[in-house]
């Protein structure tokens, strides 16, 4: 069985294919999109959900290649913001934002509060013609005063997951993966899988 992934991103990439790597189902073949489309493939995220903004995307590579789709759609929820930037974590600073950008309106909002709760959740949707499959992972923790760490992407530079004393940025991707939203997410996923797949 071959699966294709909706995102341009290869961090998700390699962390995607390294779990499928790692699991019971060696017959899977993860496909990276750049391998079997001509430009990389831009969908409209017009949803008012991570749900259905993953699905979006699945649906849109799907029709374009024929092959079963794995995407995900991913925000960060600050409970002082009332979990913003949530859907819109991407644009939070508006559609050409940069993380900097993004970062810096987050930190800039929560200037002496002292609620800095925060989860990470990923929302996965795989959809092969026939059946249409959604997982979810969650990481809680905090937003940090102020960045921390080198690694990783997007806010990992002010995020600290629940009892531990590092950002996502401080660690190896290895040891983001084993705790990230996105990596829960997808064993979720996994599991599901099991009962069609295996």
């Amino acid at each position: 069985m071959k699966i294709v992934l909706a995102t341009n991103n290869s961090h998700k990439i390699n962390e995607i294919q390294q779990i499928f790597n790692k699991s019971f189902l060696n017959e899977v073949e993860v496909i990276n999109p750049s391998t079997i489309l001509e430009k990389p493939l831009e969908v409209d995220e017009i949803g008012l959900t991570l749900e259905e903004n993953a699905y979006l995307k699945a649906i849109a590579l799907f029709s374009a290649t024929g092959i079963a789709s794995l995407s995900d759609d991913t925000g960060l929820e600050i409970e002082a913001l009332g979990n913003s930037p949530g859907v819109k974590s991407a644009r939070y600073s508006g559609e050409n934002a940069t993380d900097i950008d993004n970062r810096r309106k987050v930190l800039n909002e929560l200037t002496g509060t002292l609620n800095r709760l925060a989860q990470f959740r990923t929302v996965l949707c795989f959809y092969d013609g026939v059946r249409t499959i959604f997982s979810e992972g969650i990481c809680k923790g905090e937003i940090l005063l102020q960045e921390r760490g080198e690694q990783g992407f997007g806010y990992d530079s002010i995020f600290k997951p629940s009892g531990l004393n590092k950002s996502f940025a401080e660690m190896p991707l290895h040891e983001k993966n084993l705790i990230s939203h996105r990596g829960l997410a997808l064993k979720n996923m996994m599991s599901v899988f099991e009962n069609y797949y295996k």
